[in-house]
């Protein structure tokens, strides 16, 4: 018996049984369960995916509701989904769970263009989402692109291949909403894939699939260096979107950077005392470069003696003072937030031979815990998806019925208690998929 602060047992004295039927794991799963049938999820993915006479090929809308809801409660391979079979948590998912060995055979089932099939899933449900509320409406839409390293072990991985860090693996291309973190866009290819390879087909398919969802203002796109080309910036520019995106300092550039003159540098006001940073901008044909250099000393005293200057350039069409651009652009970092998410759960390695939809799965999964919080909390703080999965999702209930009603008992003094009733009345609130 517990009571208060006080603990009446020896942890060594308690004796454990598995026999509790309406135990269950992952309460707060009930959240995405909700959420999903508001989205139409299930119906979505049974309407968009055909397999065909390929085996696992049936139910497909109710095998990637079982993968979501794994994969938001922590699973990070397909043999870890059969914790919603436990106790009583299969019973608030809405839906049967499958089996692991079920879900590797349709896993196994897709083909490319299958994935594309699934693909349109997750646009649909970033525009189903948006209607809800969680969209940005007239407001500007700040993309970010960047491409990251999974890694897969074992020789049966298809496509997996070494990339330029030596690991081996896939290297998918992502695209994710900066503020909120949901991918927009993700596409699976090999390891030894260029960070840039697709990039312009990438950005064709992400801008018309923003638009689509309902983003109506500015899109700003941001990226690093291994996405510029003059392709993708002229379809940027066609499209009457902005963008921001690093240009490496090959000689032509270097030259540009060179004939700036010393008065045109400007101090860097939020730049730590430990070094110098500077502005200044110019142009590479009719492109607006903005250039950044670093001053970095090495000792008190000694600043001229190791001091080097390290500099970063960046192509914009954006009209806004340099300073304006300059640490907006810097906030392109963001989407390793979204990437450390990914990692910490789904992509912390790949099942074989269905990398590419596991992937998009993984993703829609990410997205739906975001929605949660978007759609379901007024704060609107982006938290990480361990967070989230231990203040809403993992935590203990039981599943109890009395004259026909059911009722979750959830642990009292939980301390998020208020966020996860708060959550769970918004959602319950927005208007079933019709």
């Amino acid at each position: 018996m517990v009571k208060g602060s006080e603990v009446s047992v020896r942890p060594d004295l308690v004796g454990v049984e598995f026999d509790d039927e309406r135990l269950v794991a992952n309460a707060g799963l009930l959240l995405l369960a909700t959420l999903g049938r508001r989205l139409g999820i299930e119906q979505m993915v049974d309407k968009m995916v055909g397999l065909g006479e390929r085996a696992g090929a049936a139910q497909p809308g109710r095998k990637v509701a079982t993968l979501i809801h794994a994969i938001a409660a922590g699973a990070d391979s397909i043999d870890d989904t059969d914790v919603l079979r436990s106790g009583g948590t299969e019973a608030l998912l809405g839906h049967k769970a499958m089996a692991p060995s079920t879900l590797g055979t349709f896993l196994r089932a897709f083909s490319f263009g299958h994935v594309r099939q699934l693909d349109r899933v997750l646009g649909e449900a970033i525009k189903r989402a948006w209607e809800l509320g969680a969209g940005p409406g007239e407001k500007r839409l700040v993309i970010d692109i960047d491409s990251f390293l999974g890694e897969a072990k074992g020789r049966l991985k298809q496509g997996a291949s070494r990339g330029y860090t030596g690991v081996r693996g896939y290297h998918p291309l992502l695209a994710t909403r900066a503020g909120s973190g949901e991918v927009m866009h993700v596409r699976a290819r090999k390891g030894a894939a260029h960070s840039g390879r697709g990039a312009l087909r990438f950005c064709e398919e992400l801008i018309a699939r923003v638009r689509r969802a309902g983003a109506r203002g500015k899109i700003l796109i941001r990226a690093d260096s291994a996405f510029y080309s003059n392709k993708v910036i002229a379809y940027l520019e066609a499209k009457d979107c902005l963008y921001s995106i690093a240009i490496k300092l090959h000689k032509p550039i270097a030259e540009r950077i060179a004939e700036i003159p010393e008065s045109a540098w400007r101090p860097l006001p939020d730049y730590p005392e430990a070094g110098v940073c500077e502005l200044a901008e110019t142009t590479y044909g009719e492109r607006r470069l903005i250039v950044r250099r670093v001053h970095l000393h090495a000792q008190e005293g000694q600043q001229e003696l190791f001091a080097y200057w390290r500099r970063f350039a960046f192509l914009t069409n954006r009209g806004e003072d340099m300073h304006t651009v300059d640490r907006e652009h810097r906030q392109h970092a963001e989407i390793e937030l979204a990437i450390r998410d990914l990692k910490d759960q789904a992509l912390a390695h790949f099942p074989s031979g269905s990398n590419a939809a596991w992937t998009v799965i993984a993703c829609l999964a990410h997205n739906m815990a975001r929605w949660v919080g978007q759609l379901g909390l007024e704060d609107e703080t982006w938290r990480a998806a361990r967070t989230i999965r231990r203040w809403l999702i993992a935590l203990p209930g039981r599943l109890t019925r009395t004259a026909r009603r059911f009722t979750l008992h959830l642990p009292a003094r939980w301390p998020w208690r208020d966020a996860f009733i708060e959550a769970l009345t918004r959602i319950r609130a927005l208007p079933a998929a019709v």
